[in-house]
């Protein structure tokens, strides 16, 4: 009779959840994944790291560009001192210029191409009224090289390279503490749902116990004593339903919160909290998280950046210097076709020097302001070292108490069963009150829920070790860390 009753109440469930949503632990995550504001903001800022790698790496590449100038006319009148005159001139011209600029990262300098050609109609009354009518071509190859100082073109590409890996370990880490943020929720939904479970077998329980006793009293073989304490369990099992629903529908709301549904959605978990044990041991899971944790890298990249502004600071008011070299042709006719028939050459060779004199103390303060910021980098590293060990061992010794609480679980939830099938057979004999029947009852209904909690901790344990290992120790493999980045590149 009490697994039939036990039967129509699952049955029951199954027929007032139909239209819902059923979500397992994936769906949960998928649907977390593309609507958490976290990963979303996390996302953009991967997202505007690579367009930033990638306009960096673009700037290094020849830069084509070509200026015109269609008409310009200019009328002046100016007073010639040597001659105590004035002087009334006119010109207009015409013309473009077409460069390439090739950077240079293996040296930091650039390398230019410059053609420019202009039509010229001057006119003058200096010298008599003197009209001058030339096409001009000036093409000019120049080398300009920075001396004495660091390559700001590839310190420059290195920090955003840095960046986007920065950016990168922050969307995984973000997902994967996402993943623990759901699966607490999740498993907590689910927890309450077993525990729903349990009150609806315990309210079957008291219902077979308060038919019992009802049919005793009616025969005269009971106190009416006894009906009045099956009344009392009856109600207060039927108000343990009650409560374990609306703590059920209150874990549902903050779980769809939290992975961005629509609170109003219908919706139920199902999950798998049958676990087999899986065999761990310290010093692998400690080799593991030194060798793939994501914030051990991230502080490698702040010393990376520490030490990128050092060479900044190192390079305050600094002796440096530049070399140019350029070589060209230039040409002049009246004739357009004729501009390049006799060409005249241009040179240049210029070095310069900056020398600073004194600083008053500014390069050698940001010089010691640089080093202690990347001696402390180098410090946050080694105590982020430390953090991971600590947290891995006591996430083992929690792991491995887990395996020994479930055992007990186990074993509670049998000795528990049989006590109170004893107990209900004393029960149905008059050898036992509904009183007493009822704090065996109580005691069953505490430990199923002691085997949930047990196996959903063991759950969330494993979970906690895969984030910070980067293993997945459930399938003995790592976490694809690639196929992150790949969502977002989709």
């Amino acid at each position: 009779m009490k697994y039939i009753q036990v039967l129509l109440i699952n049955l029951m469930v199954v027929i007032s959840a139909s239209g819902q949503r059923i979500l397992n632990f994936d769906d949960a995550m998928q649907i977390a994944r593309e609507n958490s504001p976290d990963i979303q903001q996390a996302r953009l800022s991967l997202q505007r790291s690579q367009e930033l790698l990638n306009a960096q790496e673009a700037g290094l590449k020849s830069q084509f560009s070509l200026s015109v100038e269609p008409i310009y006319y200019a009328r002046s009148r100016s007073y010639l001192q040597f001659l105590g005159s004035f002087n009334d001139s006119e010109e207009k011209r015409s013309g473009g210029t077409f460069s390439v600029v090739q950077p240079v990262l293996w040296t930091d300098g650039t390398l230019s191409l410059r053609n420019n050609f202009e039509w010229r109609d001057t006119r003058s009354e200096f010298g008599g009224d003197s009209r001058n009518k030339i096409f001009s071509n000036n093409l000019i190859l120049a080398f300009d090289q920075p001396l004495f100082t660091y390559n700001r073109l590839r310190l420059a590409l290195e920090n955003v390279k840095t960046d986007l890996d920065y950016a990168y370990l922050n969307y995984v880490i973000q997902e994967l503490q996402l993943e623990q943020r759901v699966a607490q929720l999740f498993y907590r939904v689910y927890q309450n749902k077993l525990a729903r479970q349990v009150t609806n077998e315990d309210l079957a329980n008291t219902e077979q116990s308060y038919e019992i006793i009802k049919n005793k009293v009616n025969a005269g073989l009971a106190a009416q004593e006894e009906l009045y304490q099956a009344e009392l369990n009856l109600i207060t099992s039927r108000s343990a339903v009650q409560n374990s629903e609306v703590t059920l529908q209150n874990s549902l709301d903050q779980l769809k919160q939290i992975i961005g549904m629509d609170i109003y959605e219908d919706i139920s978990v199902v999950a798998g909290i049958e676990q087999t044990k899986v065999q761990i041991e310290m010093d692998r899971i400690i080799k593991l998280g030194l060798a793939n944790r994501l914030e051990l890298r991230q502080r490698q990249l702040d010393i990376r950046n520490s030490k990128a502004s050092l060479i900044q600071a190192e390079a305050t008011n600094e002796f440096k210097g530049n070399l140019s070299l350029s070589y060209g042709f230039i040409g002049n006719d009246e004739q357009f076709n004729q501009v390049l028939d006799k060409p005249d050459e241009n040179q240049t060779v210029s070095i310069s020097f900056d020398i600073p004199i004194y600083d008053w103390g500014e390069q050698a303060s940001r010089e010691k302001a640089a080093r202690a910021s990347v001696r402390n980098s180098e410090i946050n590293l080694e105590q982020e070292k430390i953090n991971i060990v600590i947290n891995l061992r006591q996430t083992y010794r929690s792991l491995q108490n887990q395996v020994l609480q479930i055992d007990l679980a186990r074993q509670n939830v049998k000795i528990a069963q049989q006590t109170y099938d004893i107990n209900l057979e004393r029960y149905e004999n008059g050898d036992l009150t509904s009183m007493d029947l009822n704090l065996f009852q109580n005691q069953l209904s505490e430990k199923k829920n002691s085997l949930i909690d047990a196996q959903i901790n063991y759950k969330l344990l494993l979970l906690d070790l895969k984030v910070q290992t980067l293993w997945d120790f459930e399938n003995d493999q790592p976490v694809d860390t690639e196929l992150l980045k790949k969502r977002v590149e989709e």
